[in-house]
């Protein structure tokens, strides 16, 4: 087949552009061959593999072994378009899961390189069941704490997108190539060919970022510093917490985006004070109006401006892998000026949507698996509690995001910068480990509700507000922050 860019680059080129001169060491399987044409006997099938053997120059639809993207060694696999449209059969099947046990072997990173039309019919469901093999090797991988990244090229479908692609921890897609389950030649004829494109599932949440050929080097070589394996921690998959080190607590930001007067950015995690031990230098909110018209300043920083204070690169992870996103969360990985990698979880000052929670919830599970300290920014008035967000399993989504903190065995840092309002703003606060601003409040309800579900004119609702003690010092002295960060 015709190389067409980047795109449609053949298997060697694709894992050549992300190595470089690092180079690539092939490694192949034992040998496992098929009955004449294959499993059901399918006539002509020997001599079509022999042509598409011969007009690639690969044995197979799929090669792998091991390599270094920048400075980082991993396993690579990548699929050949050109031989049988990189579909999958029992011998593709036998490399991949081989790919999968050499990456768990020597415990490094997996990297695939995706370009697949499915699973290949002159095999039937032989060919089909390979699917099952490599939903066993990654799962295996998952176990062990081992990151597995996919970058899907043209054309990505069929299962081999809904296994390596898809499953993989962080999927990153090259402009314009064609991804989904179903082919070309299968869709609905009235089909939006945008749904089916990388760009699509990117906006559908479906894709982390769809990268320039160009940049994907960079792009990947980011990605495996922040996943590791990190070398310090143990090999096998145990509680971490007692061996990865917290999220040092942001500083806070003045309006203007830089840092607050002396004492600011002294937290560095848990077990750590801060500022709190000799009083902010910014002055405390005097009453609960006061304190709640602070955080809704809208001069005051949001999440992006701590976010690209707290780290030197940031690689977002993008949508709920379900067919949404929230813009007003931002999840993702970085890394920051000691290349020292954080998860981060931040809300935007706005309603979290119920696939802010699950963006969220995958976030701080693949942070807890891969032994990476979580970072949370908490700032929203609350959870979207329009009739969309109810059909779209609001209440689920906050459960399971509950349930992700909860379980998490790496240490997850809270920092409130803003408003704290209620349950939509707890689900992502870490139990014993939530530090405030001085520009914050946090409360059961907000202060105006709390008046009219208790029937005061709205002109209690400062004496309502202070009496909800919803203040920094207040949260402190509650016991629920451990620290103003002033």
């Amino acid at each position: 087949m015709p190389d067409a860019g980047p795109d449609r680059a053949t298997a060697r080129k694709a894992i050549a552009l992300l190595t470089g001169a690092a180079g690539f060491t092939e490694h192949r399987p034992p040998p496992s061959p098929l009955p004449p044409d294959g499993p059901l006997g399918w006539a002509g099938y020997d001599a079509a593999r022999e042509r598409a053997s011969a007009r690639t120059g690969e044995e197979e639809s799929v090669l792998y072994g091991t390599g270094v993207v920048g400075d980082r060694a991993c396993v690579l696999l990548s699929f050949e378009f050109g031989f049988l449209g990189g579909s999958l059969g029992r011998q593709t099947g036998d490399r991949l899961a081989a790919a999968y046990e050499l990456a768990l072997a020597r415990r490094l990173p997996l990297v695939a390189l995706v370009a697949t039309g499915g699973s290949r019919m002159q095999e039937g469901m032989i060919a089909l069941t390979q699917l099952q093999r490599v939903a066993a090797a990654s799962v295996r991988l998952r176990a062990a704490g081992l990151p597995q990244i996919a970058v899907v090229r043209d054309p990505t479908t069929g299962g081999g997108w809904a296994t390596v692609g898809a499953g993989a921890d962080v999927v990153l897609a090259l402009p314009g190539a064609q991804v989904g389950f179903a082919g070309s030649r299968v869709r609905p004829p009235d089909a939006d060919p945008y749904a089916y494109s990388a760009e699509g599932q990117f906006e559908a949440g479906q894709v982390d970022a769809v990268v320039p050929a160009d940049e994907l080097t960079a792009a990947v070589t980011h990605w495996l510093r922040a996943l590791g394996p990190h070398e310090d921690l143990p090999a096998a998959p145990v509680p971490r917490a007692l061996s990865v080190a917290g999220a040092p607590v942001p500083r806070a930001l003045s309006a203007g985006g830089t840092e607050s007067a002396a004492g600011a950015g002294t937290g560095s995690g848990a077990g750590t004070p801060s500022a709190a031990d000799s009083g902010p230098a910014v002055p405390l909110p005097e009453t609960g109006r006061e304190a709640v018209a602070r955080a809704r300043d809208p001069r005051r920083p949001r999440a992006e401006a701590y976010l690209a204070d707290y780290f030197a690169v940031r690689l977002p992870l993008h949508g709920d892998r379900s067919g949404s996103t929230d813009p007003g969360l931002l999840c993702g990985f970085g890394l920051r000026g000691d290349e020292q990698p954080v998860a981060y979880v931040a809300q935007c000052g706005t309603p979290t949507r119920p696939a802010g929670y699950r963006a969220a919830a995958r976030t701080i599970r693949l942070a807890d698996r891969l032994g990476v300290p979580v970072l949370t920014l908490v700032d929203t008035p609350g959870a979207a509690n329009d009739a969309g967000a109810e059909r779209a399993g609001a209440g689920a989504a906050i459960a399971d995001t509950f349930a992700a903190v909860a379980a998490a065995r790496v240490p997850v840092t809270t920092l409130v910068i803003g408003e704290g309002g209620s349950g939509g703003a707890l689900a992502l606060a870490a139990p014993d480990n939530t530090h405030v601003t001085v520009d914050s409040y946090f409360s059961v309800i907000a202060p105006e509700l709390a008046a009219a579900i208790l029937k005061r004119p709205p002109s209690e609702t400062g004496a309502t507000a202070d009496q909800l003690r919803l203040r920094p010092q207040d949260l402190v002295d509650l016991g629920f922050a451990r620290s103003i960060v002033g």
